[in-house]
């Protein structure tokens, strides 16, 4: 029999953007959308932006020939094709951000995380917040500064060092599951820190309601200091029986799963629309978009019209120069320049490991040590400092 043809490697396959809903949906209520939207949206998602215009034009020419495009020739057998030029847009054109992704979780691998384990936090404000984070966009970055602030602190009291560098890559989201205003943050934290010599301190168990107690008072803490609104609205969110703010840990990575990391890494950065899930019925003026969710509130499909569902879509474009990927303690960019003038090259190996140490029952009580540092503008602040988070309860495992 003769040998059989050796199966195409490398073959480019230009994708179709005009087919995708997406892109139908943009084109065809764009225009509509600007004209009535000061009337029918500005209340619910904030006035329109002048870049949401810059993106979404970029965004309907990306991809499509018309509008670019280069010659690529390989010399040796002749083949040629067509490029076509890409947007480069962030959270709205899922092909422009998925290479972003893929840019951003391999320089994740090989050059940021250290090889120790990760946990994920998931942290998210009551609904009443999230309309500051709307007109006022730069704010959410202060709250991932605030959490992250209250992770490191609350590692070092539950290890007893106060010199642990802890760190953090932060992804600021604004989307929920049926890509409605849902500002939150998704931290990626070394499950511990480390000591100036390099050893790797791991992070004791911990209770997530100790944790939410103290990101909630150093919350409430910043909105006052910010003036956005005053300390008697400040203590009266304290006595909610249910006060909105919620933080996760259960996912833990471990450090020789490198593969899981960077998925994770991909999820906490994920754009606000998946294609997979929005379905644009064109004759009947429909979007249907479902939910990444299998229970809760937010679970299952639900029917828009196209004007409702773009709005709603193109809130979440950010502001231009907008960072939506921060890094803090050891993984911020002073720390790591300091390291690799430290250290030759090739001097880094994999870091000693020290397992957290049992704690007594004293410091695993309610009143341990603050665990958000007060600055001077806020000593005199009403609203108190939480005590640190215990070990009273096991952390969850680790969930895929």
């Amino acid at each position: 029999m003769p040998d059989a043809a050796p199966a195409a490697r490398g073959v480019y396959k230009p994708r179709r953007p005009q087919a995708s809903p997406l892109f139908r949906l943009v084109s065809d209520h764009l225009h509509r959308l600007q004209t009535v939207y000061d009337e029918r949206f500005a209340r619910e998602y904030g006035p329109w932006r002048p870049v949401v215009t810059q993106v979404a034009e970029k965004f309907l020419a990306c991809g499509v020939l018309e509008h670019g495009f280069a010659r690529i020739r390989c010399d040796a057998c002749t083949h040629e094709y067509l490029l076509a030029f890409s947007c480069k847009c962030r959270d709205v054109c899922p092909s422009g951000h998925a290479k972003r992704l893929a840019i951003w979780t391999q320089w994740l691998d090989t050059t940021l995380l250290a090889p120790v384990p990760h946990r994920q936090a998931v942290l998210t404000i009551p609904k009443r917040l999230r309309a500051y984070c709307l007109y006022r966009r730069r704010l959410l970055g202060e709250i991932a500064r605030v959490a992250a602030r209250t992770v490191t602190t609350a590692i070092r009291t539950l290890t007893g060092e106060r010199d642990l560098a802890v760190g953090i890559v932060a992804c600021l989201q604004t989307h929920g599951s049926r890509a409605n205003w849902h500002p939150h943050l998704h931290l990626l934290v070394t499950d511990g820190g480390f000591r100036p010599d390099g050893t790797f301190v791991s992070w004791p168990v911990h209770d997530t309601a100790r944790l939410t107690e103290a990101f909630r008072r150093a919350v409430l803490r910043l909105f006052v200091r910010l003036a956005l609104f005053d300390e008697d609205q400040a203590v009266g969110m304290l006595t909610w029986p249910h006060s909105g703010f919620h933080v996760h840990t259960a996912v833990w990575v471990p450090e020789d799963d490198r593969a899981f990391a960077t998925r994770l890494a991909r999820y906490c950065a994920r754009n606000p629309v998946a294609l997979e899930r929005l379905t644009y019925d064109r004759a009947a003026k429909a979007v249907t978009y479902r939910s990444d969710k299998s229970d809760g509130p937010t679970a299952g499909t639900e029917t828009v019209a196209p004007l409702e569902f773009l709005a709603r879509v193109l809130v979440h474009i950010p502001d231009q120069g907008h960072v939506t990927a921060r890094y803090y303690g050891w993984y911020a960019n002073r720390p790591r320049g300091m390291r690799q003038k430290a250290a030759p090259t090739g001097a880094d190996g994999p870091p000693v490991i020290v397992p957290a140490r049992p704690l007594a029952p004293t410091e695993a009580s309610a009143g341990g040590r603050p665990c958000f540092s007060r600055s001077s503008r806020s000593t005199r602040s009403r609203v108190p400092a939480a005590t640190a988070p215990c070990a009273s309860s096991p952390s969850s495992p680790r969930r895929r």
